[in-house]
């Protein structure tokens, strides 16, 4: 079985991709429907739910991270993920605001995963 400590961001990598195909995809299809993109989306935001709610409690009920410690963890795989879905997908060039924006939400994980005792 695969640790409690690896399965959460694995899971939450999975569901990220997932979601930002939900919440994007549907911008490279502009002459789609409204009603269309948002049926797709569903339909894909569901499987996300699959991923995010197990790794969630998994991450949690084992005592593995805090609430805190998943939501920061979530946010950064979250950026990531879009970064490269805007570059290889979008075709969005990665600014250096980008990047530095990124440097700050690692740094949030960093702070986050500190010891407090």
């Amino acid at each position: 079985m695969t640790s409690p400590h690896l399965l959460p961001p694995l899971l939450l990598l999975g569901s990220n991709v997932l979601m930002t195909f939900a919440w994007y995809g549907h911008l490279k299809r502009p002459a789609w429907p409204l009603w269309l993109a948002i049926a797709v989306s569903w339909g894909i935001a569901f499987l996300e739910y699959c991923l995010a709610v197990p790794a969630n409690r998994i991450g949690y009920a084992s005592g593995a991270y805090t609430g805190q410690q998943l939501k920061v963890m979530q946010e950064v795989i979250t950026l990531a993920v879009f970064a490269g879905f805007s570059v290889l997908v979008l075709g969005e060039a990665l600014r250096w605001n980008y990047l530095a924006a990124m440097a700050c939400l690692v740094a949030a994980v960093a702070f986050i995963f500190l010891p407090v005792d």
